[in-house]
């Protein structure tokens, strides 16, 4: 391995060399050999239809031929007007207005500054500030690092050197509900938005909650009158069971529709990089405008790209097309991890759509828990004290029972550190 990469989330100088891949098929990671693991992860929730799909890849070779990509400054091209639609006919309420961008950090970053201005444009100029919640997980770029939990995630030790948010618990009992109500209360005057990953909170440690805690902070969020802003980078299309986390309220009287939704990762079906930050119509409204000042000042250099739009419309084309059995994958997840539930050193295991988790009491070594699993013909990246899947939707049930088998025996095998 070349010594010239700075490799992502590991220390450089003791982390095990990576592990090399040459191809991709299905639900499948290729070795140089030919050896095959199935990809427990769906590259970090991205490949949902599974890797080298016929009907993305020809339309991104397509694209390829006529143009792989335009500014998006003063020119427009079909492939994003068009998934500009189908993506605003897909989001709940009246989220109509897609503003593009190229990761999921930058479409994080996009919203809050479309948040703030939203309130400059009424004269609420003090907005600049947001609610996150404990153990949330927003992005790596700097204002995305900034709504992550200031003290548990792995940007804890630059939360001296970005801008301080308000954090509270998700309001889930008695005293979390009033934590956030008198937080909401004492800086309604300077919070701009809440940001919450709906129903899942990923990186900051696979947590859930449930429908109730999510209609508990949109109900706030009207009562003190800000935004509610909803990170569904990892959760969106499909990978709670629904096609968004939000959806899960759609039979609810008052469905939850945020002020701004945020999009990535599946988006592409793991192709390539690009991200959304779609807005209702209220927010959008405030910077249209005769006065060139009032327009929101933002474009990244690859946004709209050409190739991620058309793998984008593929992917949504595979979805009208197939009607993934998350039904199934979940009951899977549950009938083959529940058993490690009465193990002492599992906290919990927790199912919903295609995502399984397992929380450890004493984490052991994750890099042996790794390994095993590759012995095992599995590729998953745990971290702190969880072991996860999120695999491609189009996974088999014996692609699925396989991994199930090898984090089960991943989890047994694998001593607390310090044991």
């Amino acid at each position: 391995m070349t010594r010239s990469v700075w490799r992502p989330y590991c220390q450089m100088k003791t982390a095990p060399p990576p592990m090399p891949i040459s191809a991709t098929e299905g639900c499948e990671l290729i070795g140089p050999n030919g050896e095959r693991w199935i990809d427990g992860m769906a590259s970090w929730w991205s490949a949902c239809h599974g890797y080298n799909h016929p009907h993305v890849r020809s339309a991104v070779t397509r694209q390829l031929e006529r143009m792989p990509h335009v500014m998006f400054g003063g020119i427009t091209h079909e492939p994003a007007e068009r998934l500009a639609d189908r993506l605003a006919a897909l989001a709940p309420g009246d989220l109509n207005h897609v503003f593009f961008s190229d990761s999921g950090s930058v479409a994080v970053e996009v919203a809050m500054k479309m948040a703030i201005g939203h309130w400059r444009r009424r004269g609420r100029t003090s907005r600049t500030k947001f609610l996150a919640f404990h153990n949330a997980y927003h992005g790596d770029t700097t204002g995305a690092m900034s709504l992550c939990d200031p003290q548990r995630s792995m940007h804890a030790r630059y939360s001296d050197a970005i801008t301080q948010q308000y954090h509270t618990p998700l309001p889930r009992d008695t005293d979390s509900i009033e934590v956030f109500h008198r937080t909401l209360e004492q800086h309604a005057n300077c919070i701009a938005g809440v940001f919450v990953e709906p129903l899942v909170q990923g990186a900051g440690g696979m947590r859930f909650h449930n429908v109730d805690t999510l209609v508990r902070i949109r109900d706030a969020c009207r009562q003190h009158d800000v935004l509610l802003i909803a990170d569904e980078i990892a959760t969106g299309f499909q990978r709670t069971g629904k096609m968004f986390a939000v959806d899960h309220t759609v039979d609810l009287a008052d469905p939850v529709v945020p002020d701004i939704l945020c999009l990535g990762k599946a988006l592409t079906a793991g192709t390539m990089s690009m991200a959304v930050t779609i807005a209702r119509s209220h927010v959008f409204e405030s910077f249209y405008d005769d006065d060139p000042s009032a327009a929101l000042m933002h474009g990244p250099t690859f946004m709209a790209n050409p190739l991620a739009c058309s793998a984008a419309n593929a992917s949504l084309d595979l979805f009208e097309q197939n009607e993934y059995d998350l039904t199934g994958i979940e009951s899977v997840l549950r009938e083959r991890l529940s058993p490690l539930q009465k193990h002492d050193n599992i906290v919990e295991v927790r199912c919903m759509g295609a995502v399984g988790v397992i929380q450890f009491r004493d984490p052991p070594n994750m890099q042996q828990v790794q390994d095993e699993l590759v012995q095992r013909g599995v590729w998953m990246r745990p971290f702190g004290d969880c072991l996860y899947t999120t695999p491609p939707l189009c996974i088999s049930k014996e692609q699925l029972s396989t991994v199930c088998d090898a984090m089960v025996h991943a989890a047994l095998a694998t001593q607390p550190i310090g044991a």
